[in-house]
């Protein structure tokens, strides 16, 4: 058969990606095995990701670190949770390499493909028959006393909180350089359309369709009961000032965490890079947020 994806990256479960998933790092090693078997016979080129073959002991394939598969392969598959891809995602936004989610974990939105039908799934994918999916992310930085003292992308949020102080954060909103509101709050939700079905919706924002180019901005807890998301233009640079209250810190993806002082602003603009996701043909996001969020259930 032939396939437009020559080289293809195997990428697994492991402790430093995250908790998108509910198995062990050393449980992905038979699935992983599994899947370099099939796309061998498919006439791929098999290579792991060198943290994968460190932590689940597979051997006999070429092993590179991320930026090398970023450069070199044609095709990424994460096999895992969404918190693996988020971390892989970020990793290789850089290279526009496009990835493809097995999910081996719990809840799946960008890990949309079960492991029991990855080969029938696969198959056609393989091929070249797919949709494609780009997705936007964040650059976010955090400015203190005019100097970047941190900076980290995030695919699915950007969230500035009061860490384990029992009081509010004070946090003073801008977008443009324009004012938008000063809130006393747990804290502030900034949130990509990917990012719009994790955090973002438990703190009662709304969700965006991929294809919607913009970002959440979901308060925590707020004090006043009309501060409300809002959803602005994915262009626009917002500003978040840590104006009072106590261990205030920052999380991206809550995977980076910073500590944040009075008077820091976070700084969250669109980064220049996307995501690329690819799934079977047919694939449309209201399939997903059906199976995940169990809206076809108890139907007639």
């Amino acid at each position: 058969m032939q396939t437009p994806f020559h080289q293809v990256a195997l990428f697994g479960k492991y402790p430093s990606a995250g908790h998108g998933g509910a198995v062990s790092a050393s449980s992905s090693g038979p699935a992983l095995e599994a899947i370099a078997n099939f796309l061998i016979k498919q006439g791929c080129e098999v290579v792991l990701d060198a943290q994968t073959a460190s932590h689940t002991g597979l051997k006999g394939y070429p092993v590179m670190e991320v930026a090398d598969i970023g450069r070199q392969c044609d095709l990424g598959l994460v096999v895992g949770g969404d918190g693996t891809m988020l971390g892989i995602g970020r990793q290789l936004a850089a290279n526009g390499l496009p990835l493809i989610g097995i999910n081996h974990g719990r809840l799946g939105f960008m890990t949309d493909i079960p492991f029991n039908s990855f080969e029938a799934v696969l198959t056609p994918i393989l091929r070249g028959e797919f949709e494609q999916d780009i997705r936007s992310i964040m650059q976010a930085k955090v400015l203190r006393e005019g100097k970047c003292v941190f900076d980290a992308l995030a695919m699915n949020d950007v969230v500035v909180h009061r860490g384990t102080s029992t009081g509010m954060v004070e946090l003073r909103i801008t977008v443009n350089d324009r004012f938008l509101a000063s809130q006393r709050a747990d804290g502030l939700i900034i949130a990509t359309p990917t990012g719009s079905t994790a955090y973002s919706l438990s703190a009662g924002g709304p969700i965006l369709h991929p294809s919607i180019r913009g970002w959440v901005l979901a308060p925590i807890a707020p004090h006043t009961l009309s501060n409300r998301p809002i959803v602005i233009d994915e262009n626009a640079e917002i500003t978040i000032e840590v104006v009072s209250g106590r261990d205030a810190s920052a999380n991206f993806d809550m995977q980076s965490l910073t500590s944040l002082l009075h008077g820091d602003r976070v700084v969250v603009t669109r980064s220049a890079h996307q995501v690329r996701f690819l799934h079977p043909l047919g694939w449309t996001y209201f399939d997903t947020l059906r199976q995940k969020l169990h809206w076809n259930e108890g139907g007639s």
